[in-house]
């Protein structure tokens, strides 16, 4: 569904992403691990269209990635992007002029979850409820790929009980879900595939029950293997 082929993005002398080849199929969830740094965000934005690779290319349903091929992937990024005058209400209204996916439905059931009211001005929401807002305004598009960046930062381990949640609930035969977090525990329990990325590189791509039960590893165990002191992979 989505790929990219030999992808890399410079800013000025330093890779950000060096040469990354992945796919991402329907019906699976993926966690993107790594720490800071080391290119998830950065590829996460070239597969949203909105940052330009260097070198590479991004492909959707085996066609190179186009205006048309965006329109079926949301993206939440780590950086706030709502005025300052909108109240959490407007934010929905905003996102259903942009997207013809966009279900008030779902996104009166998310905020409902998430303890926020439609009154609610952006501008005094604190970190962990914008975060929350972020998540349900994105979760509430039918999107065939869906793309959380650090969804589960400053957001407390009931709350995060809730995302998690809604994730399994969105995933589908004809979905794809993609979710980064240094939170690795939380994502092993609703996670088919991890993605291990370090300085750019692609590590590699584990199947997490396979692993599991052909090596006795958690998701947890490898990440401590690559990024821990000692880790030999780049």
């Amino acid at each position: 569904m989505l790929e990219s082929r030999n992808i890399t993005k410079k800013f000025g002398s330093k890779i950000a992403v060096d040469q990354v080849t992945l796919k991402i199929e329907p019906g699976y969830i993926y966690a993107m691990l790594g720490p800071n740094g080391s290119g998830k965000t950065t590829w996460m934005k070239m597969a949203a269209g909105l940052v330009k690779p260097t070198s590479g290319e991004m492909f959707f349903d085996g066609e190179p990635l186009s205006v048309e091929s965006r329109r079926h992937i949301a993206y939440m990024s780590t950086e706030p992007y709502f005025y300052a005058w909108m109240t959490v209400g407007d934010v929905g209204r905003y996102y259903k002029d942009f997207f013809e996916d966009f279900s008030p439905a779902r996104f009166s059931d998310l905020l409902r979850r998430m303890e926020l009211t439609e009154d609610l001005k952006t501008k005094s929401l604190s970190s962990g409820m914008m975060a929350k807002l972020k998540i349900a305004v994105t979760m509430a598009r039918d999107a065939r790929v869906i793309m959380l960046d650090e969804p589960l930062n400053g957001i407390d381990l009931l709350a995060r009980e809730d995302i998690t949640r809604s994730i399994t609930e969105a995933a589908g035969e004809d979905k794809a879900i993609l979710v980064s977090s240094h939170l690795v525990d939380e994502l092993e329990t609703i996670s088919d595939y991890a993605i291990f990325i370090k300085n750019g590189h692609l590590i590699e791509v584990d199947n997490i029950e396979e692993s599991r039960a052909e090596a006795g590893k958690s998701i947890v165990d490898r990440y401590r293997e690559i990024y821990g002191h000692g880790g030999q992979e780049w």
